[in-house]
């Protein structure tokens, strides 16, 4: 699939080095996160947007983190995911993660996604070799296939190609808190400094939502 050329205006290859360093210093609360121009959230809830590339070695190792963070997760948050797209290469990572979705397996699968990539060196772009990966993982391959290659899969690519602009990600991993403010390893300064962030940002947008 191709992306139109205003889908992808401005993306560069530098965000393939994302924006942070994993080894940069661990910095204070208040150095810990950016604010960006402000979305609207639906609904009562705070919402953290996980922007992710499977493909990220950075968001590999975050993500042990955040499900251990989600188990007590407060009961007035919300998570989405969206699958990053900063430059054409990360299209078919993106049709992965809305295939999963569409078939309702993102939540048992989304780890496995990043296992096979990172560990089993299973290339995203490989179609015929996600087909075996379904089926092994007791996904009808027929369906699979009709998902993966669907207009609705398109149409939710491009919508988050639009949602990364909107948002102004930069690199990966990034989570959005409320719509406001963004956060990842870069702005953090470190990966294992990120969920501590979340919380900081998580009580701001309370306080926020209390002002008249």
């Amino acid at each position: 699939m191709n992306i139109s050329r205003r889908a992808i205006l401005g993306l560069t290859a530098g965000s393939l080095a994302g924006i942070y360093s994993a080894w940069a210093q661990e910095r204070s609360f208040e150095q810990s996160f950016r604010a960006i121009t402000p979305q609207t959230v639906a609904g009562d809830k705070i919402e953290i947007i996980d922007f992710f590339w499977y493909g990220c070695p950075y968001c590999f190792q975050l993500l042990p983190m955040m499900e251990e963070w989600e188990k007590n997760k407060p009961a007035d948050v919300v998570i989405r995911r969206v699958p990053a797209i900063l430059r054409q290469e990360w299209v078919p990572e993106a049709h992965l993660f809305y295939t999963l979705e569409l078939l309702g397996e993102a939540d048992r699968l989304h780890a496995k996604v990043f296992e096979a990539i990172h560990r089993e060196r299973v290339q995203g772009a490989d179609a015929e070799a996600w087909l075996r990966w379904a089926e092994a993982n007791g996904i009808d391959r027929a369906k699979w296939d009709a998902a993966y290659t669907s207009k609705e899969i398109r149409d939710r690519v491009v919508k988050a190609v639009e949602l990364g602009r909107d948002y102004d990600v930069r690199g990966t991993p990034v989570l959005v808190i409320d719509g406001r403010w963004q956060t990842g390893g870069g702005q953090a300064g470190s990966l294992k400094n990120v969920m501590p962030t979340v919380d900081g940002l998580i009580k701001m947008a309370r306080e926020q939502r209390k002002k008249p």
